[in-house]
């Protein structure tokens, strides 16, 4: 099973990251000043990261696009075939209902490799594709506190936090994460009072 998607649309701009927020030198007031971050428009160029995700080994593959457009749909596709290893009978392709996904251009693809299968995920249910969790992660180490002057800055940037998040994969599992709760101090039960 491969989740397919795309990202997008991203333009040069600032990512906003940790906000940084110093307190006032007198102890006395206590007070924080704002947190503050310069507006920042992007307009520096814009594209689409197209991305496949194996969610049983946590591998990804990205590719970065000037456009959506169903030639580059069809040229990512492509290089998702060479991706998987051909010992791979079936490849399920998980995809949402956008336009460029079922177009004509990709049914002749599906007809020419055989292996393929696409199963498109209902309306308005986002959350059944894993590759949607997985963008955050990937924005979160590509693009979080960054700000980029051209559209090739994030498509590097992109590329090369998908190389770490390869080289440091895991099984993917759906949900949420466990947060250690602190376990509850024994208490002594008061009874009511009666009035």
């Amino acid at each position: 099973m491969i989740c397919l998607d795309e990202m997008g649309p991203e333009s040069a701009k600032s990512f906003p990251g940790q906000q940084v927020v110093r307190r006032d030198p007198n102890p006395t007031t206590g007070a924080v000043e704002r947190a503050i971050q310069e507006i920042d428009y992007g307009r520096r160029g814009k594209g689409y990261i197209f991305g496949a995700f194996e969610p049983a080994t946590g591998e990804a593959l990205t590719h970065a696009y000037g456009g959506r457009t169903i030639a580059n749909w069809v040229d990512f596709l492509e290089r998702v075939e060479i991706w998987t290893p051909p010992e791979a009978e079936r490849i399920y392709a998980i995809l949402d209902n956008l336009n460029t996904h079922r177009a004509t251009d990709v049914l002749l693809f599906i007809l020419a490799h055989p292996r393929w299968e696409l199963v498109f995920q209902p309306t308005y249910a986002a959350y059944l594709n894993l590759i949607e969790p997985w963008w955050k992660t990937l924005r979160s180490l590509a693009l979080k506190g960054r700000r980029f002057e051209t559209w090739d800055q994030i498509a590097t940037a992109v590329a090369d936090a998908t190389a770490y998040w390869n080289a440091h994969r895991h099984p993917y599992v759906w949900g949420r994460r466990r947060r250690h709760k602190p376990r509850r101090q024994a208490g002594i039960a008061r009874l009511p009072t009666v009035a």
